[in-house]
């Protein structure tokens, strides 16, 4: 009886201890758990940092030499060519009488220019019907307003018809062309021609004005402003004067272009050498 005694007690007390001992053993089976859980990541918590890493290499991507890449080809594609104003300044062979506004040579030049990419070039029709010399000297403060960068200057028709002086014409021509220079314009000048109905003397020392001025002025010249159409019934309208709009076509094609684009790109060379903005300069045909 006794050993049994002692033995359920015994027990008892075994009971006991493992049972104050339990608290023990369940917090640290609960700190193991989670110890475990901690390190393992949750799939919200994966969603939520690969979304912050694909955002930060995003910003931390090289974008901005995407965008350098991009914006220099759109520079080279869609260069922005120099604003320059190019004046026609004359008579009514320049003002286009007769034909509508957009057939004169003015018109017509722009068009071409255009066409040829320079895109950022104004041509002003500064031409008036009956024009003299005289008249345009008297109005040079006037057009001078436009400040041009070119001026193409095509005077002296009107005055020859009349039979006015050679040398007054000479000295209003030089008059014209050292203002206009005065003034920061390069000056193209018109070569004009006329009948011999007032007399060979007076034709030769009317034709020679403008090639000596261009001279002694260092311009460039257009030989005869209306060569190749002057004197073709095809290409005048009645009067047998002033150019229709294909004989304006030609004029510009043929006389005016190849004696103004070399002073352009010229021009725009000089601008971009004195410029931190590239200046592009289109592409032209050799001269043959």
């Amino acid at each position: 009886m006794m050993n049994r005694s002692f033995s359920l007690a015994q027990r008892t007390k075994t009971l006991a201890s493992v049972s104050n001992s339990l608290p023990y053993l369940m917090v640290a089976m609960m700190t193991c758990v989670l110890a475990l859980s901690g390190c393992q990541k949750s799939p919200e918590a994966d969603a939520t940092n690969n979304a912050q890493t694909t955002e930060a290499n995003s910003v931390n991507a090289p974008v901005a030499d995407s965008n350098n890449a991009d914006s220099a080809t759109d520079t080279t594609q869609q260069a922005n060519l120099a604003p320059l104003t190019i004046l026609a300044l004359g008579d009514s062979l320049t003002e286009g009488l007769g034909v509508a506004s957009d057939d004169n040579y003015p018109a017509q030049l722009q068009a071409s220019l255009q066409q040829l990419g320079y895109k950022n070039i104004k041509v002003v029709n500064s031409g008036l019907s009956g024009e003299t010399s005289t008249g345009l000297v008297n109005r040079l403060d006037w057009v001078a307003q436009t400040k041009p960068d070119i001026t193409i200057l095509t005077i002296g028709a009107n005055d020859a018809i009349r039979g006015l002086d050679v040398a007054t014409i000479e000295a209003n021509i030089r008059t014209a062309v050292k203002t206009l220079q005065d003034n920061g314009s390069e000056v193209i000048l018109g070569g004009m021609q006329i009948y011999d109905n007032l007399g060979n003397d007076y034709v030769k020392s009317f034709s020679a004005i403008y090639p000596r001025v261009a001279k002694d002025m260092n311009v460039p010249l257009i030989p005869f402003f209306l060569d190749g159409v002057g004197g073709d019934a095809k290409l005048n309208q009645a009067d047998a004067i002033h150019p229709t709009k294909e004989g304006y076509t030609i004029i510009v094609n043929d006389n005016i272009l190849p004696v103004l684009k070399p002073e352009l790109e010229k021009m725009l060379l000089s601008i971009q050498a004195n410029s931190l903005t590239p200046v592009e300069i289109p592409a032209t045909e050799t001269s043959q």
